[in-house]
């Protein structure tokens, strides 16, 4: 296995993603691998916090310079793999357990350098309650031990590495059988309509009101309740 190796585990620190970017702008090699027991200014997509009570949850970042064309939807799909068969994917990348948020995926990168940082962020051992009220409705978690979140480490890196050597149309229907959107009303920034699963490229596919078709390729849906 790659990924993983070289580790910097920090008691605390700002971001996962900040510091795995650092190194990555410094030479470490491809895997190399940051976590950490706390982070303080942990972030997820759209620019949310992510956040955990320390030693509760994985929190992670991975450099990469076999950078997957479809990194975002590959990561979900590893995540989801560790975390277990009923976990499904919200698109492009929220891992759902029981229509909650269980683990949390921010990709970024620097192609013109040829590497990207993965960032995963997943509620190993998290109580509900320990989380900012705001959460409470929104968030789920593995309901593990602390003890445990070595041994998901473990899991996740074996199965993302399974997962970012499949070829592009394994991938993508390894993403659809855990799709959470599909058949299902959903609006964004510009409109409505009915998720309609993914295309060839990872964009969202959504059927219109009026019969015609679109496609989403960024930002971000919600379920109509």
């Amino acid at each position: 296995m790659t990924l993983g190796r070289p580790r910097l585990h920090l008691r605390e620190t700002g971001s996962t993603n900040d510091r795995a970017r650092e190194l990555a702008a410094a030479g470490a090699p491809h895997g190399t691998l940051v976590t950490a027991g706390a982070q303080t200014a942990g972030r997820g997509r759209q620019g949310r916090v992510w956040s955990a009570p320390p030693g509760h949850a994985l929190l992670m970042s991975l450099v990469l310079r076999e950078v997957h064309p479809l990194l975002p939807l590959a990561a979900a799909v590893g995540v989801a793999g560790a975390v277990g068969k009923d976990a499904q994917i919200k698109w492009p990348n929220d891992v759902l357990v029981g229509g909650r948020k269980v683990a949390g995926i921010l990709a970024e990168g620097r192609p013109q350098d040829a590497w990207a940082v993965l960032g995963i962020g997943v509620n190993v051992a998290i109580r509900i309650d320990d989380l900012p009220p705001e959460l409470h409705a929104t968030a789920a978690t593995l309901g593990r031990e602390p003890a445990e979140v070595e041994p998901f480490l473990a899991s996740l890196l074996a199965s993302l590495e399974r997962v970012l050597a499949l070829a592009a149309d394994e991938l993508l229907d390894a993403w659809r059988a855990r799709d959470a959107l599909f058949g299902r009303e959903i609006t964004w920034s510009a409109g409505h309509g009915r998720a309609a699963g993914i295309d060839g490229e990872g964009r969202l596919v959504v059927e219109l009101q009026d019969g015609g078709r679109t496609t989403l390729d960024a930002g971000e849906v919600h379920l109509d309740r």
